[in-house]
């Protein structure tokens, strides 16, 4: 507090001294305009004196307004960590970081903040109520808009939840030179120039050890932070995960099963879509990130290098976004009817280890190759129902994609990848009971050339 103090009266000081000597400096040179008398030239010097001392007087409460933010962002925070900070020199206006919380090695006490992606969407107020109301610990769970687009209506929402949620400005706002052919993609370029530079705020300059990544287009399930503490230590243990997705994209509410609300799975496709990564992922991505299309980038082979996500039965995360850059792509045939889970699951309670590459495939394979092979006409005609769970199989690419269209699934597959796919194996409800649409049981991988 001493040495703050002492910068303050030093800061001061400089500009009592640099105002004084301008305006000696100013009195003594200025010379008196011709064919004006004394008295007239004096009342004209005394009105600009006057003037100066206004103008001077308007900037010096601007100066004091800043520190007054930088001293107030900075004793929340501190307070947040228990401990008082002293502040740094105030950064620039487009970008007010907050300080991190203190990082801690064991998982039940690291922090995970939520990092919302956020445009022109004033609608993000909705996003940000459920996160807001439902996350169990501010300190725990920390929330930074980070904002793109310069949207004023948008940063003013934002900005109306106070101390509550940091907000961070994206300072490039320039188009991006892209291909000719791309033109009609500029927004996809800019979102993946916002994804770099907002991960690398929560990575490099607050240094955070994980972070769980929103759009402002997402509404979040009453379990959503409660999925994603539980789920955090497993991401640490086990190295062939590399990330924690909260989306099924299967997960329209007749495909699902709501009476297993805690089931989860592990999945070769990237959802998105509310999703955990580690820090060290992000080291690994960051210097070869896309310059668009960042998502299906992520799908990529050389990017997943065999690893998977884990993600729910049931979606923790819904969208409310249709308008957006992909001008409802898929969302009025598939995402505004996936089922958000509305009932809490108290997963920090439950034992995750399932889910670990060796204990999962020696169960979840054996339960899909060992269920009864199936028609897909009598899947429709709801025929052989005494069976329970059922496996319809599939030999290539068109009969997967035939399959998926006749039972109302997501058909499209990345690099190879079905959407919610592990092993080639897609598992979901129909007609009120188990399916699993399942390559043979002797499946060599997957082929990009399907996509």
């Amino acid at each position: 507090m001493l040495k703050k103090k002492s910068s303050l009266v030093a800061w001061g000081a400089a500009l009592f001294i640099a105002w004084n000597g301008l305006l000696l400096l100013f009195l003594w040179s200025r010379p008196a305009s011709p064919g004006t008398s004394g008295s007239a030239a004096g009342d004209r010097l005394t009105a600009e004196v006057i003037r100066l001392a206004q103008d001077a007087e308007t900037e010096l409460e601007r100066q004091k307004e800043l520190l007054r933010q930088i001293h107030r962002y900075s004793g929340v925070w501190g307070r947040r960590r228990g401990v008082q900070i002293t502040p740094k020199p105030a950064p620039a206006p487009s970008l007010p970081p907050p300080p991190p919380p203190p990082q801690v090695t064991d998982a039940a006490g690291t922090v995970l903040p939520v990092l919302v992606l956020a445009c022109d969407r004033s609608t993000v107020r909705r996003c940000l109520d459920k996160l807001l109301r439902y996350r169990p610990s501010a300190q725990r769970f920390p929330v930074i808009v980070s904002q793109d687009c310069g949207h004023a209506e948008t940063a003013r929402v934002i900005a109306s939840y106070g101390d509550a949620v940091a907000h961070i400005r994206q300072p490039d706002l320039s188009d991006i030179p892209v291909p000719a052919e791309h033109r009609k993609f500029q927004g996809y370029y800019k979102i993946a120039r916002h994804y770099r530079w907002a991960l690398g705020q929560v990575f490099r300059t607050f240094r955070y050890r994980a972070a769980i990544v929103v759009e402002d287009d997402l509404e979040v399930a009453p379990d959503f932070f409660e999925y994603f503490q539980a789920a955090f230590p497993l991401l640490l243990a086990d190295r062939s995960l590399w990330c924690v997705s909260a989306w099924n994209d299967n997960g329209k509410e007749q495909m699902v099963d709501v009476a297993q609300a805690d089931l989860l799975y592990r999945t070769d496709f990237f959802p998105g879509l509310g999703w955990l990564l580690l820090a060290e992922l992000w080291d690994e991505l960051e210097p070869k990130w896309p310059r668009a299309f960042w998502d299906d980038w992520m799908r990529q082979p050389e990017q997943r290098r065999d690893r998977s996500c884990v993600r729910p039965e049931v979606s923790r995360t819904m969208t409310f976004g249709r308008k957006g850059v992909s001008h409802g792509q898929f969302f009025d045939q598939y995402l505004k009817f996936i089922k958000l889970n509305d009932r809490f699951v108290p997963f920090t309670q439950l034992d995750l280890s399932y889910l670990k590459k060796d204990a999962y495939e020696r169960t979840f394979l054996a339960r899909v190759y060992a269920a009864p092979e199936v028609r897909v006409e009598e899947l429709q005609g709801n025929r052989r129902r005494e069976l329970g769970a059922v496996r319809l199989q599939y030999s290539g690419r068109d009969s997967f994609k035939a399959f998926a269209k006749a039972l109302g699934l997501m058909d499209d597959l990345k690099s190879g990848v079905p959407r919610a796919g592990y092993r080639g194996i897609v598992s979901f409800v129909y007609r009120g009971r188990r399916v699993y649409l399942a390559p043979p049981a002797d499946w060599a991988g997957y082929d990009p050339s399907w996509s």
